[in-house]
C-alpha cells in the first residue's frame, strides 16, 4: 500500500466519524465537483445502475449514501419511488432528491425488513467502516427477489488508459477538489481506493449476505463498475 494513500486516511475507529465530517464539508459543491472529476460521464453510469435493477414503475428504492440525490432523481426519471439515507447531514440538507430523506449509518437502517424493491449506492463501498454489516442490512431491507445494484470506481486495465486515469484521479482531482471546496477531502477520495475489496471478494460478502446472480461490470473501459445482486427467496 503506497505510503502517499496511507498518510490521509483515518484509523479504523475514527472512520466513521472523519468520512461524516467530510462530507458535510464538501456537500454545498459536492455535485459541481462530480460532474468536473468526471466529465460528465457519471450521469450515464447512473442511468445504467438504475436500468440495471429491471423493476417496474412505482417500485420502491433505497438509494443508500444518497449524498445530494443523484441516484434518487435518476431513479425516479425511471418511475421509481426512492428514498434516501446518507450518514452525512450537510448532504441531506444539499440533496435534490425527490422522496423523503433519513440520516442513518447503513449498517443500522431504521427500515423494516423487507420494505423495498431495489436498493442503489453511488461511490460509497469504500466509505463504510462496516462493509459486511453494510451487505447485510441491505439484504435484510430487500423483499426476496429484490435487485440491488452498486456503482464505484474502479481502474482501466489498459495500461496506458491506466497511467492517464492515475494521473488524473491521484493527481488531478485532489488538485480540482482544493480549487473548489475542501483539498484533505479530494486527498481522500482517491486514497480511499484501498478500502475496496476486489470483484471476487466483493461477490463473497454478497453471497454472505443472503444475495445471489452476483454480477459484476466494468464501465467505459474500466473507468467505474457496478456490481448487481438480487436477493435471495430463500
Amino acid at each position: 500500500m503506497p505510503a502517499k494513500r496511507i498518510e490521509v486516511l483515518p484509523a479504523p475507529e475514527e472512520k466513521t466519524a472523519a468520512v461524516r465530517s467530510m462530507f458535510d464539508a464538501i456537500a454545498p459543491r459536492y455535485e459541481l465537483v462530480n460532474r468536473l472529476m468526471t466529465f460528465g460521464l457519471d450521469a450515464s453510469w447512473r442511468k445504467r445502475t438504475v436500468k440495471a435493477m429491471g423493476l417496474p414503475p412505482g417500485a420502491r428504492v433505497l438509494d443508500l449514501a444518497c449524498g445530494t440525490g443523484d441516484l434518487s432523481r435518476t431513479a425516479a426519471d425511471a418511475g421509481l419511488i426512492s428514498i434516501g439515507a446518507d450518514l452525512s447531514f450537510g448532504m441531506l440538507d444539499s440533496s435534490h432528491g425527490t422522496g423523503p430523506l433519513v440520516q442513518a449509518d447503513a449498517s443500522a437502517l431504521p427500515l423494516r425488513t423487507g420494505a423495498v424493491d431495489g436498493v442503489v449506492c453511488g461511490y460509497a463501498l469504500r466509505n463504510f467502516s462496516n462493509l459486511q454489516a453494510c451487505f447485510d442490512e441491505m439484504g435484510r431491507v430487500l423483499r426476496p427477489g429484490g435487485r440491488l445494484s452498486l456503482l464505484e470506481v474502479a481502474s482501466p486495465k489498459g495500461k496506458v488508459m491506466r497511467m492517464g486515469f492515475s494521473l488524473w484521479f491521484d493527481r488531478a482531482v485532489p488538485l480540482i477538489g482544493g480549487l473548489l471546496s475542501d483539498r484533505d477531502a479530494y486527498r481522500y477520495l482517491p486514497a480511499s481506493t484501498v478500502y475496496l475489496p476486489s470483484p471476487e471478494e466483493l461477490r463473497s460478502m454478497l453471497l454472505a449476505a443472503g444475495f445471489s446472480g452476483v454480477n459484476h461490470h466494468l464501465l467505459s473501459g474500466g473507468l467505474s463498475q457496478m456490481i448487481t445482486a438480487t436477493r435471495s427467496v430463500t
